[in-house]
């Protein structure tokens, strides 16, 4: 067995946090907020507090989870990016073995929390878990990972729906459609901070794919994903503070357009956590609605 004295424990604790991206938070927010909306809509904003408590603590440790597949699938490719050839894995600092320990472990976690809830949430919870393993794959074989990532984030919307209600009506699947385009746009606009190193490395991403036209195409998508919003708000009857949050992401999604327009890469990466704030607008407004305040 390997000692280990108070420091070196303190480092091994210090790189798996690093690992799972926990002191990086935005990517739990905006994994979150899609998460909170359709507890809201499902639930008519009264969720579960049981329900609440699972999906939280399940969002972040299946984000961390999600990280953690992603390095050790990218552990080829990272030494060479050089936004991420610091990362844990790609530094030698953890070994792939202990990755792969790791992530089954937050798995495992996040899977018992769900074996609290209904049979319907536990059976679409094995989908949610096969998406974020393979996802990272995905770009060795198409130029669409960023579009798989949007499916397998969007997955916590169903799910939701399923714990709160037992049923995925179709408010539901048109809320988890908006999801995935929305993480289209985010994740592409994430893409393109990488965008010189992918093309040196030969990784796919939509950011490559998309090309000179790339502030169109996601423009298009932004415009796809908050119609489908407006369709949300239209069958359940959303009054008109929910579209007031809609209108703020879309002047977000406008000034996110300005950011990227010359694919700088740290106006790149300042759109993509802007993301944060749509995500947020999109909750208050419905958190708003169903207060009965307004």
């Amino acid at each position: 067995m390997i000692s280990m004295n108070k420091e070196q424990l303190q480092d091994r604790i210090y790189q798996y946090w690093l690992l799972g991206r926990f002191d990086k938070p935005i990517g739990i927010f905006i994994l979150l907020w899609p998460t909170l909306w359709a507890l809201w809509v499902a639930a008519d904003g009264r969720p579960s507090f049981h329900v609440l408590v699972v999906f939280v603590f399940g969002v972040i440790l299946m984000r961390a989870a999600g990280c953690i597949i992603n390095d050790y699938a990218d552990r080829d490719f990272d030494p060479h990016v050089e936004r991420t050839r610091q990362r844990p894995i790609a530094s030698g600092k953890v070994k792939p073995k202990e990755a792969l320990i790791l992530f089954c472990v937050l798995s495992l976690v996040a899977f018992l929390l769900v074996l609290t809830l209904n049979t319907m949430t536990i059976k679409l919870s094995v989908v949610g878990v096969l998406l974020a393993a393979s996802y990272p794959f995905m770009k060795r074989y198409t130029h669409w990972p960023q579009a798989y990532l949007g499916i397998a984030f969007g997955w916590a919307v169903p799910m939701a729906f399923a714990a709160q209600t037992g049923t995925i009506p179709l408010v539901a699947w048109l809320m988890y459609l908006a999801v995935a385009l929305w993480a289209l746009v985010y994740d592409t606009m994430y893409a393109l901070v990488d965008y010189d190193d992918d093309l040196k490395i030969g990784v796919k991403s939509t950011a490559i794919l998309f090309g000179d036209r790339f502030r169109e195409i996601i423009a298009v998508i932004q415009g796809l994903s908050l119609g489908l919003l407006v369709w949300v708000g239209y069958l359940e009857d959303l009054s008109g503070v929910y579209y007031i949050g809609l209108a703020i992401a879309l002047g977000l999604s406008v000034y996110q357009q300005k950011l990227i327009f010359y694919r700088n890469k740290a106006n790149c990466f300042q759109a993509f956590l802007n993301n944060n704030w749509y995500g947020l607008a999109v909750f208050i407004g419905l958190v708003l609605h169903y207060s009965g305040i307004f």
